[in-house]
C-alpha cells in the first residue's frame, strides 16, 4: 500500500477539513480528495463523513486512524535511521518546554547546545505540561519536559530538575511574618494562577482537592511577568518555582507546610527511534543542566 494517502487521511482527521489538510501538506486539495477516495476504494470502506460540510471519521475511519498513525511513525523512524546510517551531519530536535522552564532554566542550555552543534535545528514548543505530553505521545514532539509523577507507560524519562513550589507574596503581605504557609491558609487568599493544563495549576488544584478547599482565583494568566506584577501590587498571591524569583522582584517567598517539591523530567516515546540529534540533546542537558538541580 502507498502510504501517502495515509498521511493525507491523518491530516484530514486532525484538521477536520480537506482544505486545511491540503494547506498543511502543501498540496492541492483535489489531490487530497482523490487520494482518500482511492484509499476508500482500495479498502472497500467509507472512512470519512462528508455531509453538510462537516468532516468527521466513520467508525471504520477511527479504527484506521489508530493504525495509520503507527504506520507513519514507524516509516518516519525507519527513514530517519537509514539517513543517519549514511552519515547525515544535520538533524532536528523538537522539544516541548513549559513556560517557566523556557524562560528561566533552558535559555543558557539551548544557546550552549546550539553553539556546540550549529548544524542541528532546534524547534522549541512552549505550552502546558499536559498539552506537551499529549503532543509527545502523538509524535508531534521528539522530547518534552513533563512532571515525572504523571509518566505514562508509553514514555521513558530522564531526570531533569527538582524544584520547590513556593508561596509568592508582596513584601507587606501578612504571610511575610510566617515561616511556612499551610495549604488551608493559602486557599483563603485570592490567587493569581496559571491557566489549566500547566503543571503549577494541576498541582494547586490537586492540593485544593486534598484539603477540601475551593481556590479563589482572581487572575488567570500564563505570563510570568504579569503574575509577578499583580502579586507585587497586592492584588493576590501566587506560587512559583524558586528559579523564577529574582533579587529585584520585590517579592517574598515562603515554603508550604509541608513543602511541595516537583520532580521534572525530559521524556520521549518508548516505541520511537531517537535520532542522533535528540540523543545529543539529552546527553547535553544531562551534562549541563545540573547547576539548577536541588536536593
Amino acid at each position: 500500500m502507498d502510504i501517502k494517502p495515509l498521511r493525507y487521511f491523518i491530516a484530514i482527521a486532525k484538521t477536520e477539513s480537506f482544505t486545511k489538510a491540503a494547506q498543511q501538506l502543501g498540496v492541492a486539495q483535489p489531490a487530497v480528495s482523490m487520494a482518500v477516495k482511492k484509499l476508500e476504494a482500495d479498502l472497500g470502506l467509507t472512512l470519512i463523513h462528508r455531509a453538510d460540510r462537516n468532516i468527521g471519521l466513520t467508525d471504520e475511519g477511527k479504527k484506521l486512524l489508530i493504525h495509520a498513525e503507527k504506520i507513519i511513525q514507524a516509516t518516519d523512524d525507519a527513514l530517519l535511521e537509514m539517513s543517519e546510517l549514511k552519515g547525515l551531519s544535520q538533524g532536528e530536535v523538537r522539544v516541548g518546554i513549559p513556560s517557566m522552564l523556557g524562560s528561566y532554566y533552558f535559555p543558557p542550555i539551548l544557546m550552549a547546545f546550539r553553539h556546540k552543534y550549529p548544524t542541528i535545528t532546534l524547534k522549541v514548543i512552549e505550552g502546558g505540561t499536559w498539552q506537551l505530553q499529549k503532543m509527545l505521545e502523538n509524535g508531534e514532539l521528539d522530547l518534552s519536559v513533563i512532571v515525572a509523577e504523571t509518566l505514562p507507560d508509553g514514555l521513558e524519562t530522564q531526570a531533569l530538575i527538582r524544584e520547590e513550589m513556593l508561596v509568592t507574596i508582596a513584601t507587606d503581605h501578612p504571610f511575610s511574618q510566617l515561616e511556612k504557609i499551610s495549604p488551608e491558609a493559602f486557599f483563603d487568599e485570592e490567587l493569581v494562577m496559571f491557566k489549566e493544563g500547566y503543571f503549577h495549576r494541576r498541582i494547586v488544584d490537586k492540593l485544593a482537592k486534598a484539603c477540601k478547599k475551593t481556590p479563589k482565583i482572581g487572575f488567570e494568566t500564563n505570563l510570568i511577568p504579569l503574575i509577578k506584577s499583580i502579586t507585587q501590587q497586592g492584588f493576590g498571591i501566587s506560587t512559583l518555582l524558586a528559579m523564577v524569583i529574582e533579587e529585584d522582584d520585590d517579592l517574598i517567598t515562603r515554603s508550604f507546610d509541608p513543602p511541595i517539591w516537583l520532580d521534572l523530567g525530559i521524556a520521549w516515546r518508548k516505541d520511537s527511534y531517537l535520532s542522533k540529534a535528540n540523543r545529543a540533546f539529552l546527553e547535553f542537558v544531562n551534562e549541563h543542566g545540573r547547576y539548577k538541580r536541588r536536593s
